[in-house]
């Protein structure tokens, strides 16, 4: 029974597991563009940042996208790339 609770809850989990964050770079914090950098890259493309943070190796931001949609982003710290979206 215990076995079967347990198996039924990492099928529940796993869809969370699979938003978790992505890899966005093996480069070395030294590499990353400063963060006022990525904020003026990010603002360029239309976003209105509400909450801007590093989450693992990604710059990540909530916030809004160009046509007023709720928007959760993450950026590779050193190109500047888009390597997610959410919602």
């Amino acid at each position: 029974m215990l076995k079967t609770i347990i198996a039924v809850a990492i099928v529940a989990l796993a869809p969370a597991l699979a938003l978790a964050s992505p890899s966005c770079t093996k480069e070395p914090k030294s590499k990353w563009m400063p963060e006022a950098a990525m904020k003026a890259k990010i603002d360029a493309l239309g976003y209105k940042v509400k909450t801007f943070e590093i989450t693992g190796n990604c710059y990540e931001i909530y916030g809004k996208d160009k046509e007023g949609k709720r928007a959760e982003v993450y950026f590779n710290p050193v190109s500047g790339d888009i390597v997610q979206k959410g919602d």
